[in-house]
C-alpha cells in the first residue's frame, strides 16, 4: 500500500511540473508575442525611408529583426538600437510594453514629439540613449521608477523647463547627458544623491543660479561639464573629488578666486576649463601638483600677477590658453614660465594673448614642443626680436604676435614653416622688408602685416600663397608696383588691404581674378592712371576704397556690374567727366564719396 500511494505521488508530481511546464512555455509565447505586437505598433509611427524596419513582419522571427536584441533564454527583447540607421518619427507609447528592455539607443537626429510617459514602465531599463533628435518637452519626473538606468543620455534635443528633483532617484545612475537643450532652472539639490554618477554634462543649455553645494556629495564623479549656461557664485564644491578627470565650467558668471589647494586635492585632473567668467585673483602654484594635465583654459576673466605654475612638471600638458586676463605686471621677467613649457613634450597650443605680459620674446618659445600648433601672445607689452630659430617648431599652423612691441625684422626662416595658415605680425615696430620667403607658405590663408615700418616691395611670391582669403598690409612705407602675380590668388573671398604706403604706378588688371573678393581698399598711395575697368569682375565687391590716390580720366562703366557694393570711395583723385547715371541703381549702396576730383555736368538725382 505505501508503495502504490508513492508512486501516486510521484505520478501527480510529474503531471504538476509537466503542467508548469506547459503553462510557462505558453506565457512565455504569449509575453513574447506581446512584444511583436509592441514592436509592429511602434513601427506604425515611424518614418522610414529606406526600409530598416522591412525585416519588422510576421514571417520573420522577431529577433532577427534589424536593431532588435533578445535574450537567449526566453528570447524575450533586451535592445533596441537604432543608432546607425535612418529611421525616425515619433517613439511610439506602445514602447511601455516591452518588460525586459535593458537598454533603447536611438541617437539619429530623426525622432521628435515628447518622450512617451510609458518609458517609465521598463523598470528593468539600464540604458536610455536618445541623443541627436528633435525631442521636446520634459524631462520625465516618472523615470524615476526606472530605478535600474546607469546612463540617460539626451543631449542635442529640444527639451525645456527644469531638470527634475525626481532625478535624484536613479540611485544607480552613471552618466547624465542632458546637454544642448532648452532646459532652465537650476541644478537640483537632489543630484548630490546620485553616488554612482561618474559624468554629469549639462552645457550649453539657461541653467542659472548657484551650483549646490551637494555636488560634492558626488565622491565618484569623473566628468563634470556645466558650460555655456548662467551659472553664477563661487566656483562649486568639487575640489575635494579627487576622482575628477575633466572640469568644464566655462562661459557663466562664476566669481570669486581659485583655491588654494585646487591642484593638490584633484591629482587625476586632466582638462580644467574655467574661461569666460569673472575669477579674480592670481593663478595658484598648486596646480603645479596636477602632474596629469594636459588642458588647462582660464582665458577670459581677470585673473592679474604672475604666473608662477612650474609647467616642468606638467610633461603632458597639450593646451595652455591664458589670453584675455590681466596676467603680467609689464617687466622683464614676466615670460621667464616659457621656459619651463620646454619640458612639456606634448604641447600643441599656447594662447596668452590680451594680458599685460612685458619683457623680451624668450628665444626658449623656439624651443618649445615639435608638436606646436598655435601660439597667440598678441595684445601684449612684449618687446624685442621674432627669433629666427622660430624655423623649429615645423608643425605650426597659427602665429600671432600682434599689437605688442617688437622690433627688427621679419625673420626670412618664417618662410621654412610650411604649415603655417594664420601669421600675424601686425601692429609692432617691424621694419625692413617682407621676405619673399612667404611664398613658400603655400597654406597660408591669412597675412596681417599692417601698422609697421616695412619697407620695399610687395614680393610676386605672395602669388605662390593662393589660399589666401585676407591679406593686409595697410599703414607701413611700401613702394613700387603692385605684382601681377598678387592678384592672380582668386581664392581671395575677403579682403586686400593695400592702404596708407607708397605703391605707385598703374593698378594691375588682373584685379578682375579677384571674382570673390568683398573688401579693396588701395587708398592713400601714389596710384595713377586710369581707374581699371576690369573692377567690374569683382561683382562681390561690398567696398572698395581708392581715394588719395591719381587716378584720372572717368569712372568706368563697367561699374556698374558691383551690384553688392555697399562704399564706394573714389575721393581725392584727378577724375574727370560726368558722374555715372547708373551708381543711382547700385540699390545697396548707402555710402558715396566723388569729393575733390574735377567732375562736370549733373549730379544723378538719387545720388
Amino acid at each position: 500500500m505505501p508503495n502504490s500511494i508513492s508512486i501516486i505521488c510521484l505520478a501527480t508530481l510529474v503531471i504538476c511540473c509537466f503542467s508548469l511546464l506547459l503553462n510557462s512555455h505558453s506565457l512565455f509565447a504569449h509575453a513574447k508575442e506581446a512584444d511583436r505586437l509592441s514592436l509592429l505598433a511602434m513601427k506604425s509611427q515611424l518614418q522610414d525611408p529606406l526600409g530598416v524596419t522591412s525585416s519588422w513582419n510576421n514571417s520573420i522571427n522577431l529577433c532577427q529583426w534589424t536593431g532588435v536584441t533578445c535574450g537567449h533564454r526566453r528570447q524575450r527583447v533586451t535592445g533596441l538600437d537604432l543608432r546607425q540607421q535612418s529611421v525616425g518619427g515619433v517613439l511610439s507609447p506602445f514602447v511601455g510594453n516591452l518588460s525586459f528592455p535593458r537598454s533603447i539607443n536611438l541617437p539619429n537626429k530623426s525622432f521628435r514629439g515628447e518622450i512617451p510617459h510609458e518609458v517609465s514602465n521598463l523598470f528593468r531599463l539600464q540604458n536610455l540613449t536618445l541623443t541627436n533628435n528633435y525631442f521636446s518637452g520634459k524631462i520625465l519626473t516618472d523615470l524615476s521608477h526606472c530605478s535600474n538606468v546607469m546612463k540617460f543620455e539626451a543631449s542635442n534635443n529640444k527639451l525645456e523647463a527644469e531638470i527634475p528633483v525626481e532625478i535624484g532617484n536613479l540611485l544607480m545612475l552613471q552618466i547624465l547627458n542632458i546637454a544642448e537643450n532648452h532646459l532652465k532652472g537650476q541644478l537640483p539639490a537632489s543630484i548630490g544623491n546620485l553616488s554612482a554618477l561618474q559624468e554629469i554634462d549639462v552645457r550649453g543649455n539657461r541653467l542659472g543660479g548657484r551650483i549646490p553645494s551637494t555636488i560634492s556629495h558626488v565622491r565618484n564623479l569623473i566628468s563634470f561639464n556645466v558650460a555655456r549656461n548662467q551659472f553664477s557664485g563661487m566656483i562649486p564644491l568639487i575640489y575635494n573629488i579627487s576622482s575628477l578627470q575633466y572640469i568644464f565650467i566655462h562661459t557663466n558668471r562664476f566669481h570669486g578666486s581659485l583655491p588654494l589647494d585646487n591642484g593638490v586635492n584633484l591629482p587625476n585632473l586632466r582638462y580644467f576649463s574655467i574661461s569666460g567668467n569673472n575669477l579674480t585673483g592670481s593663478l595658484q602654484d598648486s596646480l603645479s601638483n596636477a602632474t596629469n594635465l594636459q588642458g588647462l583654459e582660464i582665458n577670459g576673466n581677470l585673473f592679474s600677477g604672475k604666473v608662477s605654475i612650474n609647467f616642468s612638471r606638467l610633461q603632458n600638458l597639450s593646451r595652455l590658453n591664458l589670453g584675455e586676463n590681466n596676467l603680467g605686471t609689464g617687466t622683464a621677467n614676466d615670460l621667464d614660465f616659457i621656459t619651463l613649457l620646454t619640458n612639456c613634450t606634448k604641447l600643441e597650443v599656447l594662447d596668452l594673448h590680451s594680458n599685460r605680459f612685458g619683457g623680451v620674446l624668450p628665444f626658449s618659445l623656439a624651443n618649445l614642443s615639435i608638436t606646436m600648433t598655435e601660439i597667440a601672445n598678441g595684445s601684449n607689452q612684449i618687446s624685442g626680436t621674432i627669433p629666427d630659430v622660430i624655423a623649429n617648431l615645423v608643425n605650426l599652423n597659427a602665429l600671432g604676435v600682434e599689437s605688442n612691441q617688437l622690433a627688427g625684422t621679419i625673420p626670412l626662416a618664417i618662410g621654412e614653416l610650411k604649415s603655417l595658415q594664420m601669421l600675424f605680425l601686425n601692429e609692432n615696430f617691424l621694419r625692413g622688408t617682407i621676405p619673399s620667403s612667404l611664398g613658400n607658405l603655400t597654406l597660408l590663408t591669412q597675412l596681417i602685416l599692417e601698422v609697421n615700418n616695412l619697407q620695399g616691395k610687395i614680393p610676386p611670391s605672395i602669388g605662390n600663397c593662393q589660399n589666401l582669403i585676407l591679406l593686409t598690409t595697410r599703414k607701413n612705407k611700401l613702394s613700387g608696383t603692385v605684382p601681377r602675380q598678387l592678384l592672380h590668388i582668386i581664392t581671395l573671398p575677403v579682403l586686400l588691404d593695400l592702404s596708407d604706403n607708397l605703391l605707385n604706378g598703374h593698378f594691375p588688371a588682373e584685379v578682375g581674378n579677384l571674382k570673390n573678393l568683398v573688401s579693396l581698399d588701395i587708398s592713400s598711395n601714389m596710384f595713377s592712371g586710369e581707374i581699371p575697368t576690369t573692377l567690374g569682375g569683382c561683382t562681390s565687391l561690398e567696398y572698395l576704397g581708392m581715394q588719395d590716390n591719381s587716378f584720372t580720366r572717368s569712372i568706368p562703366s563697367t561699374l556698374s556690374s558691383l551690384k553688392s557694393i555697399t562704399e564706394l570711395d573714389l575721393s581725392r583723385n584727378n577724375l574727370s567727366g560726368h558722374i555715372p547715371q547708373y551708381l543711382e541703381n547700385l540699390s545697396f549702396l548707402s555710402f558715396l564719396n566723388l569729393s575733390y576730383n574735377h567732375f562736370e555736368g549733373k549730379v544723378p538725382i538719387e545720388c
